[in-house]
């Protein structure tokens, strides 16, 4: 009898642990230390790549969530506090920050064809121009993006609303990076942030945030591809005319546009389609359907000549041509469509016919290389080993997008610090957040030109994410170093001089 208690008792044991092996969770506060050699533009580069989760606390101190992230600090290096150190953002919202941690600024890049595709074997490389060997760079993931999570308190999940939301996000992740820049010892580090997409957005926001209830101040903002929802939800004559120029770069690219435009290089047409989107698209749409049969015409036709679509399918559109069904209908007679967030992408739909392609042909691209190169990464190399799953995009929504203000944030912040420096970059083919919109909005950050000193606008011939290409991988990152470089104000004191 004493004999079968005691076997009970060891199967419950080992049942319990059985059970508790199967729950999936992720420790809230940890660190994997690993240290790596790499070459950065024919340079040994020896660093040390901390990968581990920081908790967010509510207003009782009570850890609510998790982040997970991986922070690159170079070691072979005196004087490293006054290295730069550059907080990484991707957008969605909703994504990791797999894209530019593996594909641009960080030290290993995945394996992709030189213009951006999937190839096998996947897994990763060096990154030669990587911006280590100038900079530190900590990659942030927010709440259910990669390893990220939500935490139960007290028996239940905390409100969503304290994390999903223009506003919510903003003022959790500026309390979060307080805290690392503390545990990290990183205070006298010139800071910077970089974001991407929505992570655009996000970065504009931080920058007065992080400032006014921080008081944590930048030398930079780096802008990649940005969403600025005040540019983008514009609609009407300004927002449609806007995409124009996308149209006749990603025509060109295609070779659809007429030959006067077709045999000149790319950055000798766009300027004329700027023109004719600011000096005459726009006046036209603005009258609508009281515009005279004859002038719609013409427009129609100038239209169709930077576009490379038909000006009877324009006048169809009321001139008003949705970018869905520009990526549908510029390749339709080839049986083709074209990708939303990079155009170089080509697409193959069920049907010829539709206002819209089947599918994101450059989104799968993407997923399809960059899945399998992070997970394998972050557990080979990084050595940080979960069963939690890695969220490329992760459930984010309901997200709150009202009272947004980041593009006057970021304005605000420039105005109070004059070390702050903005820096845009885009590709011309990207058709979701559109280069000339992303020229729009640094015009309409500051209206009154006081700060357009501190601007600086940078574009390439690839899509949303510029660096998948190879070229622009090099020149990309070539830029920020010497945005780094400008925006050092070299021992100059943060104040405003009269003449």
């Amino acid at each position: 009898m004493k004999n079968s208690f005691i076997y009970l008792t060891l199967i419950s044991f080992f049942s319990l642990l059985t059970i508790q092996a199967q729950h999936r969770s992720l420790a809230v506060d940890t660190l994997v230390v690993t240290n790596h050699k790499t070459t950065i533009k024919g340079q040994s580069i020896s660093y040390r790549a901390e990968t581990g989760t920081q908790p967010v606390w509510n207003e009782k101190g009570q850890p609510i969530a998790s982040l997970f992230y991986t922070y690159y600090r170079r070691t072979n290096v005196n004087n490293d506090n006054e290295r730069p150190l550059i907080f990484s953002f991707n957008g969605g919202p909703g994504s990791a920050s797999v894209w530019m941690h593996v594909a641009y600024t960080g030290p290993r890049i995945l394996n992709i064809y030189d213009e951006g595709s999937p190839v096998q074997p996947y897994g990763f490389k060096e990154n030669p121009y990587s911006i280590l060997d100038v900079a530190d760079i900590v990659f942030i993931n927010p709440v259910n993006t990669g390893y990220s999570r939500m935490l139960e308190v007290e028996g239940k999940m905390p409100d969503r609303e304290q994390f999903f939301g223009i506003n919510a996000d903003i003022k959790y992740l500026a309390e979060w990076m307080t805290t690392f820049v503390s545990r990290k010892q990183r205070w006298e580090a010139p800071k910077y942030l970089i974001g991407e997409s929505y992570g655009g957005t996000r970065v504009m926001g931080l920058s007065l945030a992080l400032q006014n209830q921080q008081w944590m101040y930048l030398n930079g903002v780096i802008m990649v591809s940005p969403a600025d929802y005040k540019t983008l939800r514009t609609g009407g004559p300004v927002g449609s005319s806007l995409n124009l120029p996308y149209f006749t770069a990603a025509a060109w690219y295609h070779k659809q546009l007429p030959a006067a435009l077709q045999n000149k290089d790319l950055l000798e047409i766009l300027p004329e389609a700027e023109d004719f989107a600011i000096d005459e698209l726009i006046p036209a749409m603005a009258k609508g359907g009281f515009m005279p049969s004859k002038d719609k015409g013409a427009i129609a036709e100038k239209m169709a000549y930077y576009s490379g679509i038909d000006a009877s399918v324009l006048l169809q559109h009321n001139l008003d041509l949705p970018t869905r069904y520009f990526w549908k209908e510029l390749l339709r007679h080839e049986g083709k469509t074209i990708g939303r967030l990079d155009s170089r992408y080509l697409g193959i739909d069920k049907r010829e016919t539709g206002d819209a392609p089947d599918y994101s042909a450059e989104l799968t691209s993407w997923l399809h290389s960059f899945t399998p190169a992070i997970n394998h990464y972050i557990r080979k190399e990084l050595k940080f080993k979960t069963d939690i799953k890695y969220n490329m995009f992760g459930p984010v929504r309901p997200w709150n997008n009202e009272n947004d203000n980041t593009r006057d944030n970021l304005r605000q912040a420039m105005a109070q610090n004059p070390y702050l420096h903005v820096m845009t970059q885009s590709g011309y083919y990207d058709g979701a957040t559109t280069y000339f919109a992303a020229k729009y909005s640094q015009w309409q950050m500051d209206p009154s030109g006081k700060l357009k000193d501190r601007f600086s606008f940078k574009g390439y011939r690839s899509g949303h994410m510029m660096y998948l290409r190879r070229a622009d991988l090099e020149k990309a990152n070539e830029d920020i170093r010497e945005f780094l470089k400008r925006s050092n104000p070299n021992g100059e004191a943060a104040k405003y001089y009269s003449r």
